[in-house]
């Protein structure tokens, strides 16, 4: 996911976002400890994009609170 898509979004889609990620990536530490992960770059690329999000999410919320 691009940042200016993320950037788009508003914080409630965000944290829902987020909430989903959190469980894809539990998901898929699941099947890396049992061996079936198919894409193991896939734990990296949600990891990022979930970290993209978080940051942006936080910005959002830091220029809520000043405004």
């Amino acid at each position: 996911m691009k940042v200016a898509e993320i950037r788009e979004l508003t914080v409630d889609d965000l944290r829902a976002r987020v909430k989903d990620l959190d469980d894809q990536l539990f998901r898929l530490r699941i099947q890396k400890s049992m061996g079936q992960l198919e894409a193991p770059a896939r734990v990296r690329e949600v990891r990022k994009d979930l970290a993209r999000i978080k940051t942006i999410l936080k910005e959002k919320q830091a220029a809520g609170s000043r405004q």
